[in-house]
This record gives structure tokens, C-alpha cells and sequence, in this order.
């Protein structure tokens, strides 16, 4: 084999492989998170052992789907929310992407909450930029200075809570999000009782109705 035919060979896995996983994040939305791997391989155009060479587990292919969806959405945000020379306005891009991400994914998510592909490092960089930011609009007086990084994940689950109260289409969450940051950034907010310790944080695996 020529070493131009082994550059064809790896491209076209890794474009099998893209493939495969643009199909998985389509399949959970429009299936659910117990969608079969060989439905996943029948909408991407793959054999199920193209699919199983490359994702030997659901649990793999999960946490691929996950990694894409953050190099595609969330990393960008955090990267132009870090460039930011406006440290509220790069924390806002942030929870703005992290939610709105939350809603289009909501079944990729569950799908990692069930095959232990969403474990705690797969959020760890986002909500360390988020503590980055929060501590840089701190700095500038933009948000309150008795906000804490345990705070944090707790900000994002009471957002995420309303999503399932409201047609995901409608942007309603929207609101909600000016008002947690009209709460984060008002000089005349109350002092905060103490935090207390993290224990876990899991997905809603139903959406209520209103």
C-alpha cells in the first residue's frame, strides 16, 4: 500500500467515523436515548461493523457524540467568552451555549447518563472556564462577590429546569436566563447563607408538560 493510500484509507475513517456520530446525535433526538446502535449505523450509510470497528460499545460511540457536540458548540463559546474584554458578557455567551446546547442534546445526554459515557470530566472544562469568568466579573464588580464555584452547577440545573415546562422551540428559557443573571448581577442582592458540598447532579429522563 502507497502512503497516499493509506492517507485516503484514514480519511475516509475519520469521515465514516463523523459520519457516524452526526447520525447518533440525529438518532437520539428523533428516537430517544435507547435508539440501537444498528439503527444509528443504518442512518449513517455504515455497515454495523464499520460502526462497531469504530465504537466497540455504546458507551464509546455516547461519549464521541458527546466530545463532538462540545468541540462544535460549547469550546468555541468558552473561547470567544475567555477573549471577551467584557467578563459578564463572556459569562452570559457561555450559559447561553451551555443551555441551549442542554436542549438540543437533551437525549444524547440521557443516553450518557445510561451507558456511563457522561461522567464528570466530560463537564469539568466547561464549568472551569465558567469559574474563570464568574471570577473575572467578580473582579469587575459585574456579578456578586459571594457567588462560589459550587454555585455554578447549581445555576445551570435551576435553568435546565424550566426547559422541560416549554416548548424547546420557543426560546422561553431565554427569560429565565435574564433573570438569574439580573439576580447574579444586582448591587442590591441580599448576602448568601453559606454553600454546602456537591453531591451529584443527574438529567431529568422526562419532560414534564406544562
Amino acid at each position: 500500500m502507497t502512503t497516499g493510500d493509506a492517507r485516503r484509507l484514514r480519511a475516509d475513517a475519520a469521515r465514516n467515523a463523523q459520519q457516524i456520530l452526526r447520525a447518533a446525535r440525529q438518532s437520539f433526538a428523533e428516537v430517544g436515548p435507547d435508539v440501537t446502535l444498528e439503527e444509528i449505523a443504518r442512518r449513517a450509510g455504515v455497515g454495523p461493523r464499520t460502526l462497531y470497528r469504530r465504537f466497540p460499545s455504546k458507551e464509546d460511540l455516547v461519549r464521541a457524540a458527546l466530545d463532538q457536540t462540545i468541540d462544535e458548540n460549547i469550546s468555541p463559546a468558552i473561547e470567544l467568552a475567555l477573549a471577551d474584554r467584557d467578563p459578564l458578557r463572556g459569562f452570559t455567551t457561555v450559559l447561553e451555549a451551555a443551555v441551549a446546547v442542554v436542549i438540543r442534546e437533551h437525549h444524547t445526554l440521557i443516553a450518557g447518563n445510561h451507558s456511563g459515557a457522561l461522567t464528570v470530566d466530560v463537564a469539568a472544562p466547561f464549568f472551569e472556564s465558567l469559574a474563570e469568568l464568574t471570577r473575572r466579573a467578580q473582579a469587575a464588580g459585574q456579578v456578586r462577590g459571594d457567588l462560589v464555584p459550587e454555585d455554578l452547577p447549581r445555576i445551570i440545573g435551576m435553568l435546565v429546569s424550566v426547559l422541560w415546562t416549554m416548548d424547546p422551540q420557543s426560546e422561553g428559557w431565554r427569560r429565565y436566563l435574564r433573570l438569574v443573571l439580573d439576580m447574579l448581577t444586582s448591587p442590591a442582592a441580599s448576602p448568601l447563607p453559606p454553600a454546602v458540598p456537591m453531591v451529584s447532579v443527574l438529567l431529568r429522563d422526562d419532560r414534564s408538560t406544562q
